[in-house]
This record gives C-alpha cells, sequence and structure tokens, in this order.
C-alpha cells in the first residue's frame, strides 16, 4: 500500500496564509490510499460540498460565485484519476479563482469552514511533522544513502565519493585478514579500518548534506553503528536508529522502518518544547491564556505556538491590538486558534500543531514568547 502524498511547502503555505477572498472554503476528510475504497471518500466530499453550499446561502454570497466554486468541487468528486492515488486524508481549498489540493499522511477529521480566509490549523499538523529523512545504511559490504520523502518513493541518492565498502575504503581485498595496522591486528586492526571507512563515509556526506535540516538515521548493526556515531559530524544524526543488517533491504523497507523512528523522533522534540514551556513560563514569556497570546501574535511576539488541531473556537482577531471577539460559527467568523497560527507564522514563529494531550496544559493552544509579555 503506497501513500500518495503532497505535503505544501514553506512558498505554498505563506500564499495560502496570506490568501483572502469573501467565499474561501476549506474541507478536510480522511481518505483512504486503497482506490477500492475511494467511492465512499468521494460521497464524503460531496457531502461537505454540499454543506459548504449551504453556509454560502446562509451569508447571503454571491450565487454566481458560489456556483463556480460548488461547480469545481464536484469536477473532483468526479476525476477518476486524482482518486486512484490518495493517502490518509485530503486537504481541499477552493475560491472563486480555483482550487487546490494536498493528500496528507496523517489522519484528519471531517470539516468544512467557510470565511474570507482558508482554515490551515490541520494542515499545520503535516508540515510540522513532515515524515522526510535520510537513512544511511550502512554495512561493511556495502553503503548507500537513502532519501525518505514526504511526497513520493524513496531513492538512492548519488553521492560523489562515498566509498564502495570497507574493504576498498582501507585499500584492502578484505578487512577481515590477520595483517597488522601498524601495531594493531586482529579484531582492533578491523575497528581502525572500519572507523577509516566512516570517515570516509562522514566526508562524502557533507557535499550533500550540508545547510540541511532532514533526520539522518543509521541502518547498521554493531560495531559500525557506535564506530560511525563517533566519527559523525551532522549535526541533525537522529539517536534512535534501525537494527539488523541493511544489504539485503530495499529503499522500500528501508523507507518503512525509518516511520517508527521519525515518530520517536518527533515525540521527543514534543517533550523538548514542553520542558522550555515550564522553563520560560517560570521567566513570564509563556501563557496558556488565549486573550494574552492573541496580543503576543498580533505583535510579533510569539516564538514558538503549539495549537490543538482538533479545536476550533470561532470569532474575529483585531488586526490592531489582537482582541478576541466570539463569534457563532458561520460565513462570517473564522477560527480563532487558525488566526493565532496564522499571525504566528507570518512574523517568523514556529507553529506545532499537535494533539490535545500534546499541548501544555491540555488546552487549546500555548505559546512561548520571544521576550517578557
Amino acid at each position: 500500500m503506497t501513500l500518495h502524498t503532497d505535503i505544501p511547502a514553506r512558498t505554498e503555505l505563506e500564499r495560502l496564509i496570506g490568501a483572502r477572498d469573501p467565499l474561501s472554503v476549506s474541507i478536510y476528510l480522511p481518505t483512504s490510499p486503497v482506490t477500492q475504497d475511494a467511492q465512499a471518500d468521494r460521497i464524503e466530499l460531496k457531502n461537505l460540498a454540499t454543506e459548504a453550499s449551504r453556509q454560502f446561502e446562509a451569508a447571503g454570497a454571491d450565487r454566481r460565485t458560489a456556483e463556480e466554486i460548488r461547480e469545481s468541487l464536484d469536477e473532483l468528486v468526479e476525476d477518476n484519476r486524482f482518486w486512484a492515488e490518495q493517502a490518509r486524508s485530503l486537504a481541499v481549498f477552493a475560491w472563486s479563482g480555483g482550487i487546490t489540493t494536498y493528500r496528507l499522511p496523517n489522519q484528519l477529521t471531517s470539516l468544512v469552514e467557510v470565511g474570507d480566509r482558508f482554515y490551515l490549523k490541520p494542515l499545520l499538523r503535516a508540515v510540522t511533522f513532515p515524515q522526510a529523512a535520510f537513512v544511511l545504511a550502512l554495512a561493511g559490504g556495502a553503503v548507500r544513502l537513502v532519501e525518505v520523502t514526504r511526497d513520493g518513493p524513496p531513492f538512492t541518492v548519488d553521492v560523489p565519493g562515498l566509498p564502495k565498502d570497507a574493504a576498498s575504503a582501507a585499500g584492502k581485498s578484505s578487512i577481515a585478514d590477520r595483517a597488522p595496522v601498524g601495531r594493531i591486528q586482529g579484531s582492533e586492526g578491523q575497528k581502525v579500518r572500519l572507523r577509516q571507512y566512516a570517515r570516509k563515509i562522514d566526508q562524502a556526506l557533507r557535499g550533500v548534506l550540508t545547510g540541511l535540516e532532514l533526520p539522518l538515521i543509521i541502518a547498521a548493526t554493531e560495531p559500525l553503528d557506535a564506530i560511525y556515531r563517533s566519527v559523525n559530524t551532522y549535526p541533525h544524526l537522529a539517536a534512535p536508529g534501525i537494527t539488523g543488517s541493511p544489504e539485503e533491504a530495499t529503499d522500500a523497507e528501508l523507507a518503512e522502518a525509518a516511520r517508527p523512528v521519525l515518530d520517536q523522533i518527533y515525540a521527543q522534540q514534543l517533550a523538548d518544547v514542553g520542558e522550555l514551556y515550564d522553563q520560560r513560563f517560570a521567566q513570564g514569556r509563556a501563557s496558556t491564556d488565549l486573550v494574552t497570546i492573541a496580543r503576543a501574535a498580533t505583535f510579533g511576539a510569539v516564538g514558538t505556538l503549539i495549537v490543538d488541531i482538533d479545536e476550533k473556537l470561532p470569532g474575529q482577531v483585531d488586526e490592531e491590538t489582537g482582541a478576541i471577539t466570539p463569534a457563532p460559527d458561520d460565513a462570517t467568523s473564522y477560527g480563532v486558534i487558525d488566526e493565532l497560527a496564522r499571525r504566528t507564522l507570518q512574523s517568523g514563529g514556529q507553529v506545532l500543531a499537535v494533539r490535545t494531550t500534546e499541548v501544555p496544559q491540555n488546552t487549546p493552544a500555548a505559546a512561548i514568547f520571544r521576550y517578557p509579555f
């Protein structure tokens, strides 16, 4: 079973954040990567499109524009090729100028929002945890770098200067011979050659990985795993790794084995953010109070915002003061927490879209400020 995903890049996310249209429709629905299940997903999208039309009518929207948007949604429902390749969720954004979609790897609940801007908080979950990494498949007899992408199948990366194996890196036909390495021989000599091998791999990887921030996950057995970690210079080497020899594993199998490791990495990142929140709270630089967070986000004071992707508080946030005005959940309002996330991103802050239990104090939102606020 293959997940066909297309997660927005930063530039695409910024475009969605800044978009304004009197009739902006945001639809999220769970989908199945199994093509035979697509009919149920189509029906769900059609039902959500009907709800969007109801909200249009209740808001007294321009009928022609509303009909054009509904037609574009109906065309998507009928697109057989589109439904043949899906992931676990689908995000649909429609407006008077067109329609755009993103297939997402995480499971989202069905919802539809109509307003003058797109509802982006559920989409941010996929951006928060992109499920992308490099896997270094490392063995004495072979080494390769596999890129696990968020949008497509994994593939082996061409790394100039990457040694073929441990023996060739040491200039030997085999590292198992008994010839001494200086005054060292036997198992100690093998470790010396493996360390030479690891250093040459690390040097070759610098040309590919320098400047990147994706996790590097090692797939190796001992002692190579420990030896490589001792010489590695890439700052984003993952602490957990993939156990067992990777020589016979396909790129797809390595990618599948990398998913649980990525989950561990993301869990640790959230734990680190939680610890930082506690430290900053004691310093007067963190809060779960929405009124305070709204003011801080409006003035660009939020460095990190943690939001519950399932919580929706309809209302409006004043553009100048950040004052929150609750409102009915209709086409004239929008999600307050979604708007706080938008303002945080626009000011260069970080937004982590998580589940309720992952937000400090189990609140709808928590913020770490750049300075006491």
